[in-house]
């Protein structure tokens, strides 16, 4: 099947619009995309009629262009028929919105909408989804505009089973600046699943980073699962729910999914180069440093701070990460204390964490990490920016940033989420280095790059 057409449409045809009632997931679909996209899209509603002055075909079959992508939202017994008359136009995918099959007990109807598709070879996203986002072409989520928040652009994509969770990602993607290439919610997953995906997502040269949300497995897909993502060159990550009894039981009710055995997959996750994820916000961090860095590390950090405390608990999370903060010995521990600044000199801390105090300035931090950077016993360098210090100018990000440029030795920055630190945190991403708001993340950022294992 050619998945071309669902994630990069021309055309697009939206099946169920309403003439009366303007909060129709339909009409909010075909609103956001109306003259704001580089698609043309077509309404369809049998009554016809005129909707905000373009007119409403009866069926996809009356448009005069051929479409690309019908986006389905009609109430599930309709949908068979609206699928065929698709496949007589010669429509190339679609993207089935309504509920009502296999989550709520309905096979039957489900099976239908698959055997039609197989039969055509016609590839459809749902049911029961909450559409597909793909930055720059259309936004097919019948979400208002003013009721989310969209992420900038960039190279992870996001596929979820869940429709609700999706949208709360991508507002956090936004917030962590996670730039996105595609949003997929795949809801039933009826005929295209992660595997085929996967196979998509793997070509397409926009995407770096393959993040899933998932609840379940069917017959045998699990393990078609693990095979396609075995074979991808690109890091796949993984957040599954359906982690103890009560979580299986609410997923089966959700998707028709089959949450299964969850460590004994967990396990073989590993195995197959997936990076699992346990919570959201691992997934939200696993995502942005793989989509910076693909490659592995052993796991060794240096931490680099003005605060004491900071360094402490960072030391502490990688710790209960499996992360390693190793001591250096006295000879490098001389060599950053002789660079310094003769305020600085007396006062820091260089064994890791090295805590540069609230005196540092920017040329402390910048000779500590060009050191670091040739420090073969260390992976990865967490930059802990502290900007409240008196000595570190807005700069800081863009100095540290063209380190990295320099010896690509992986960095890590933390900044707090606040505008006035906004040209430290783009200095920073600018040249490729991802910044946390949390020192939780940090230390999640570095775990990813160590459970990363490639599969090349």
């Amino acid at each position: 099947m050619d998945l071309r057409p669902l994630f990069k449409p021309k055309t697009i045809a939206v099946v169920g619009v309403s003439l009366h009632n303007d909060l129709h997931p339909a009409n909010i679909i075909y609103y956001k995309n109306l003259l704001r996209y580089p698609v043309e899209v077509f309404p369809v509603n049998p009554k016809a009629g005129i909707l905000k002055g373009q007119r409403a075909f009866t069926s996809v079959m009356d448009i005069p262009q051929k479409i690309d992508l019908a986006i389905i939202v009609a109430r599930a017994e309709y949908v068979p028929s609206i699928l065929e008359d698709c496949i007589k136009a010669q429509v190339r995918g679609a993207v089935i919105i309504s509920g009502g099959f296999a989550e709520v007990g309905n096979f039957e109807l489900n099976n239908r909408i698959v055997d039609i598709a197989r039969e055509a070879d016609f590839p459809f996203v749902g049911p029961n989804c909450l559409g597909i986002y793909s930055p720059q072409n259309f936004d097919g989520f019948f979400i208002p505009t003013e009721r989310t928040s969209l992420p900038d652009i960039g190279n992870v994509a996001l596929l979820s089973q869940s429709g609700g969770l999706l949208a709360d990602q991508l507002i956090r993607f936004s917030g962590e600046s996670v730039g996105l290439s595609l949003g997929v919610s795949i809801g039933n997953k009826a005929v295209i699943g992660e595997s085929e995906l996967i196979e998509y997502l793997q070509n397409d040269p926009q995407t770096k980073v393959i993040s899933f949300y998932i609840e379940g497995f069917g017959q045998d897909e699990g393990r078609e699962f693990l095979m396609t993502a075995g074979k991808c060159p690109k890091p796949i990550v993984m957040l599954k729910a359906g982690k103890s009894p009560g979580g299986s039981r609410a997923v089966s009710s959700h998707t028709a999914a089959l949450a299964g055995d969850y460590k004994v997959f967990s396990s073989v996750l590993a195995q197959h180069g997936v990076v699992e994820a346990k919570t959201p916000s691992e997934l939200i961090y696993f995502s942005k440093a793989l989509s910076n860095y693909q490659i592995s590390i052993q796991g060794r950090v240096a931490i680099v701070s003005i605060s004491g405390g900071h360094g402490a608990m960072v030391t502490d999370l990688c710790s209960e990460y499996g992360l390693q903060v190793p001591v250096l010995s006295e000879y490098e521990q001389e060599q950053i204390r002789n660079m310094l600044s003769p305020t600085v000199k007396p006062i820091a801390t260089c064994s890791n964490p090295i805590d540069l105090s609230g005196s540092a300035n920017d040329d402390d931090f910048v000779e500590v990490a060009k050191l670091l950077s040739t420090n073969d016993e260390i992976d990865c360098i967490m930059l802990l920016c502290l900007p409240y210090a008196p000595g570190l100018s807005a700069d800081i990000g863009g100095m540290l940033g063209r380190v990295y440029q320099r010896y690509r030795k992986p960095m890590i920055g933390y900044v707090p989420r606040l505008e006035k630190y906004r040209m430290i945190i783009e200095g920073f991403e600018i040249n490729g280095v991802p910044v946390s708001h949390s020192i939780e993340g940090v230390v999640h950022m570095a775990q990813a790059l160590m459970k990363y294992r490639g599969n090349f």
